[in-house]
């Protein structure tokens, strides 16, 4: 391998890492899915490769296809709400991940709702686009199916995905203010914030006290979280920093060094309409708490 051939396989990492990430909702398999991606890539000329970012797109985009097909056996049988694997940053850091906007948490839950080949399509061609005779030879698939399939999955997302985009700051300003109701105990303060058909998702694998279905509605979902953020059911030394989820405002909480739980908000006009909260440790393990 030459430094030619591992400068080139670098400058295209985020990209595949992006589209292995989008594809599985997995930090852990998407990482395994690009070291896969750099073991072929290192036993091929790079000289011989005219495209090489569509070369390395089209094998991890393969890769994980086939790793989605054992993926839908385990979340089959999944206990409670699935979640994707959240990607936690300081906040407004860079270059994590391309096009954050577009891989909210929210959103890799609508992507995980369509086919594997739509999901495929999809990301390559919205996220990171790529021309649809490209993908249609990446998936050795006609350039006419690979439109077809396209604005099928398009259409879904659209449907599907939140239909209001709050500005990062207003994000931030109502977290903050969600943040100080929860660990006051300020059930009116929290239930002015919360929509009136706010659902929360809680994400525990089976491993830590998460709800099984979605708690819907502002009075249960406030009472829901008190609940979860009692003191008395809490680690000793438990604290709680202000992060960016997937490119939007969250908060993490954890103790000893380690996370205990991930929440992000959505908002639109009535205030906040969900709240994804990640609690499975499995789903944890790549996060690192903030010192201070």
């Amino acid at each position: 391998m030459t430094a030619d051939a591992l400068a080139l396989f670098q400058e295209h990492r985020p990209v595949l890492f992006g589209i292995a990430y989008r594809m599985l909702g997995s930090v852990a398999d998407a990482e395994d899915i690009v070291q896969d991606a750099w073991l072929r890539w290192s036993g091929v000329d790079p000289d011989g490769v005219a495209e090489p970012r569509a070369y390395l797109a089209r094998t991890v985009t393969n890769l994980a296809l086939n790793r989605l097909s054992s993926a839908a056996v385990q979340r089959e049988s999944y206990i409670g709400s699935w979640l994707p694997e959240p990607v936690v940053t300081a906040p407004d850091a860079g270059g994590v991940l391309e096009r954050a906007e577009d891989v909210s948490l929210a959103v890799l839950v609508v992507l995980e709702s369509l086919s594997p080949l739509e999901r495929a399509v999809f990301v390559l061609r919205e996220a990171f686009g790529f021309s649809y005779a490209e993908i249609a030879g990446m998936l050795e698939r006609t350039e006419v199916s690979v439109r077809q399939v396209g604005s099928r999955a398009r259409g879904h997302v659209q449907t599907r995905r939140p239909r209001y985009e709050a500005v990062p700051e207003v994000r931030r300003r109502v977290t903050d203010e969600f943040l100080a109701a929860c660990v006051g105990g300020d059930l009116n303060r929290m239930m002015e914030l919360l929509a009136p058909d706010v659902t929360v998702w809680s994400d525990g694998g089976g491993r830590v006290r998460a709800a099984l279905r979605p708690v819907v509605g502002a009075d249960r979902a406030a009472r829901w979280i008190l609940g979860v953020l009692d003191r008395n059911r809490l680690p000793a030394g438990t604290v709680v920093h202000r992060v960016d989820v997937n490119g939007q405002p969250g908060l993490l909480t954890g103790s000893a060094g380690v996370p205990d739980n991930v929440a992000v908000l959505e908002l639109d006009e009535t205030g906040i309409t969900a709240i994804r909260l990640v609690r499975n440790p499995d789903k944890l393990r790549h996060i690192t708490m903030p010192k201070g």
